[in-house]
């Protein structure tokens, strides 16, 4: 995934699903579903649900969303300036 349809699903979705979870890892499902279950053992209250919160993942997995607004944003202005 590049970082314009990172930043996309990560500003479009509330819960994080295991489709997603393997999207933003680029790993595997047995992989995926390994690392919602550390998620949510780290977590101090109960989840009900087989998906996770979208921002306890993106901390989970130290993703950079200013970073991937800079790179979404310069890739922007280089199309445009390319027309």
């Amino acid at each position: 995934m590049n970082a314009e349809e990172t930043l996309k699903l990560i500003s479009t979705k509330t819960w994080c699903n295991i489709n997603d979870l393997m999207k933003l890892t680029g790993l595997s499902r047995s992989s995926a579903l390994k690392i919602r279950n550390k998620i949510k053992d780290t977590l101090n209250y109960e989840i009900h649900t087989r998906d996770l919160p979208m921002n306890v993942v993106i901390d989970y997995l130290n993703i950079d969303v200013e970073y991937l607004k800079n790179v979404a944003t310069r890739k922007e202005v280089q199309d445009e300036n390319n027309k």
